[in-house]
């Protein structure tokens, strides 16, 4: 994204123009999922979460047991 910006910079785009057309696609991309996502709430849900995000199911429990202990907000 940055390299293309870049490029259509030095091409002789404006580059307040260029900023603002980023500005206004992150805005919907982000309404996009936002409006598309669940809470994950159980230990179930966690786990298989975090087995999805780390691509190895076997990771998932330990993540939820972790969770547990720490809460929505701790650090892992």
């Amino acid at each position: 994204l940055v390299k293309e910006g870049l490029r259509n910079v030095a091409a002789g785009a404006n580059p307040l123009a260029l900023k603002r057309g980023i500005e206004k696609a992150v805005e919907k991309v982000t309404q996009t999922l936002l409006s598309s996502a669940k809470d994950v709430e159980t230990k179930e849900q966690i786990a298989a979460t975090a087995g999805i995000s780390a691509g190895d199911q076997s990771i998932g429990d330990p993540i939820a047991e972790a969770m547990d202990k720490v809460g929505n907000e701790g650090v892992i």
